[in-house]
């Protein structure tokens, strides 16, 4: 499958005599940077190790085996079911969403092979509607799920969403319950299910299927969380921690088990496969 070269919403410098569009600065450092080089290095600052913002079919070009990767339920697509209208028709927003992203949804989900291990895979994509999970977000990542449940292979799910998607109410609301319900088979035939959180997860797919994994990898610096920390300042009426929103201070806390630097993800993720997956024989499900 050929794997479009996603657009990244990073912050150009412009420098006198100089192309615009060849140089980014790290926001860590303040160190003025090559783009082809931290493109070579999946949008990574090989000093810093900041982690721009990646594209769904650039993660799977980088995590899968070459040409393994085959997509699966990509005729899945939103609907307008309450035909509903903020600052302009969901409808609209969706086609605007859609020509800005190059997408279809802002998940993409297929099956392929890390170092020869056969996988069902779900890349969500932050730059169709700020990977929100609407409908059919949350449909697609459920037939993922029975897909690796049919073929009895682990499942990989990469998230970056800003959580439910509001233009769809209770249709967007009820993907918790169904991914959750597919994940919890899942567990049951005893395959493998990883999740990898990113930067931002929130919401209700951090409230799902995002912190369910058999074992849960997180980016360096990820926003990681259900609601704002205003909104919870609020409503507990307490002083919240510094950073309690971190992929850091989440594995510090529990919730993440492993910090993996992108460039390391598919090694580690080999790794952990090698370990509960090929040395051990699925069931079928329900047993």
């Amino acid at each position: 499958m050929h794997f479009d070269k996603p657009t990244y919403s990073v912050r150009r410098t412009k420098k006198k005599g100089i192309p615009e569009g060849l140089y980014t600065k790290d926001p860590v450092t303040g160190e003025i940077l090559f783009n082809k080089e931290i493109e070579d290095n999946q949008m990574v600052v090989p000093k810093s190790g900041h982690h721009f913002p990646i594209g769904a079919r650039e993660r799977l070009s980088k995590l899968l085996d070459a040409h393994s990767f085959t997509e699966t339920h990509a005729n899945v697509r939103a609907d307008d079911p309450l035909k509903f209208v903020d600052t302009q028709p969901y409808e609209e927003r969706l086609k605007r969403n859609a020509r800005k992203s190059n997408l279809p949804e802002s998940v993409i989900c297929g099956t392929g092979a890390i170092h020869g291990i056969p996988v069902a895979i779900a890349v969500m994509d932050f730059q169709f509607c700020g990977g929100s999970m609407g409908s059919a977000t949350g449909e697609k990542i459920t037939r993922t799920i029975e897909d690796a449940l049919v073929k009895k292979i682990p499942c990989i799910i990469i998230c970056a969403s800003g959580g439910a998607r509001m233009q769809e109410g209770i249709y967007s609301l009820m993907q918790m319950a169904k991914t959750s319900s597919a994940l919890g088979r899942l567990a049951l035939a005893r395959l493998p299910f990883i999740s990898v959180l990113t930067n931002p997860t929130t919401g209700g797919v951090t409230a799902s299927f995002a912190t369910l994994g058999d074992v849960i990898l997180a980016e360096p610096g990820a926003m990681i969380g259900f609601a704002g920390a205003r909104v919870i300042k609020d409503t507990t009426k307490q002083t919240l921690p510094a950073g309690f929103q971190t992929s850091e201070f989440l594995l510090k806390h529990g919730l993440v088990d492993q910090i993996v630097s992108r460039t390391e993800m598919r090694e580690r993720i080999r790794e952990i496969l090698s370990a509960l997956y090929l040395k051990k024989e699925p069931v079928a499900a329900g047993a």
